[in-house]
């Protein structure tokens, strides 16, 4: 088969498009011939060998890629023969093996692709959609919500405008250059905004005034400047949900934080909501990705994808680490 592997961690460059040995499903594994491999920017950390408190691969050289869809096509010793022929989408986990023509996982982390939803879609939800359902399960919105939303034309972002917008918010995307905003209005924001521009907060500002209102809840990705500036925008009892800081870098970045006195004199809420506070919530990762599959089938939410070919997987991460992209990325083999 042909797949990306890693001889060596560094720039995405190191990433080579070659051919390999077909990979051999064990006992209660799956092979998958991949229609779609999605690209995060952990994956990208994990190249340059650090990902804050993610463990580097210990074995190179490797093959990247943590979000799979295709087509079962062999099983390992008593795997459910079910499996067989069948769509399938997986997010499998840390263990490499995604940007691949092939690639095998267990069985039982396994969801049916619904009928109506594309592989490089159903890619976007196993991974980007549980995330934004995950944050989203921490507000409650309603017509009397404004959310700000940093990156909002992200893969995140996308989503958590959405489906702002399905409960009645109103909803004020930030986005990285004018192309970009545009992309935000598309998706359904009531206001979108170039967040490079220096004045940017103050269009938004104005347009809270015309409305007679401060923002409710700022879903925080970015940190940073732009992050401390969309938290300026919030009222008494609004909410700061962060859950990224991809202006600093994911390897040794952190997320904007506040004293216990500067929350108590804005009168505002700040709260981090990834990783095991996120799961235990939803009910387990399971729940999330099923619930995110679902949205998406339902056609309730939509994800931005924008593909590249497996053998440009290097400029795909290029691309993602230089803010180039729009949604998820997602290789087609």
């Amino acid at each position: 088969m042909h797949a990306v592997r890693l001889h060596a961690f560094g720039p995405a460059e190191n990433l080579t498009y070659e051919r390999t040995d077909d990979p051999v499903p064990g006992p209660g594994q799956v092979r998958i011939a991949v229609a779609a491999a999605g690209v995060h920017l952990l994956d990208a950390a994990l190249r340059e060998g650090a990902a804050g408190p993610y463990p580097a691969p210990t074995e190179l050289p490797t093959i990247p890629g943590r979000e799979v869809a295709g087509t079962v096509e062999s099983l390992g010793e008593g795997t459910d023969p079910g499996w067989l022929g069948r769509r399938v989408v997986a997010h499998i986990g840390m263990a490499p093996g995604g940007y691949a023509e092939l690639t095998v996982t267990d069985a039982d982390k396994l969801h049916p692709v619904p009928d109506g939803l594309d592989e490089a879609e159903a890619v976007a939800m196993i991974g980007t959609g549980r995330t934004a359902l995950g944050i989203l399960q921490f507000t409650e919105l309603g017509p009397d919500s404004v959310a700000v939303v940093p990156a909002a034309a992200g893969g995140i972002g996308t989503l958590i405008v959405q489906y702002a917008k399905n409960a009645g918010a109103t909803v004020i995307g930030l986005a990285g250059g004018p192309a970009k905003a545009a992309r935000v209005t598309e998706n359904g924001a009531d206001l979108a905004v170039d967040y490079t521009r220096p004045d940017w907060h103050r269009e938004v500002r104005a347009h809270l005034d015309t409305l007679g209102r401060d923002a409710t809840v700022v879903y925080d990705s970015v940190g940073g400047d732009t992050a401390r500036a969309a938290v300026g925008l919030l009222g008494k009892g609004g909410l700061h949900v962060v859950f990224g800081w991809s202006s600093q870098g994911i390897r040794d970045g952190k997320g904007l934080s506040f004293t216990e006195e500067e929350l108590a004199a804005r009168g505002i809420t700040s709260r981090g909501v990834l990783g095991p506070v996120m799961i235990e919530k939803a009910g387990g990762l399971r729940a999330l990705e099923a619930r995110a599959l679902a949205e998406a089938a339902s056609g309730r939410l939509r994800p931005a994808v924008q593909r590249y070919p497996l053998a440009e997987a290097a400029a795909a991460h290029h691309a993602l680490e230089t803010r180039g992209t729009t949604g998820k990325v997602v290789l087609i083999p």
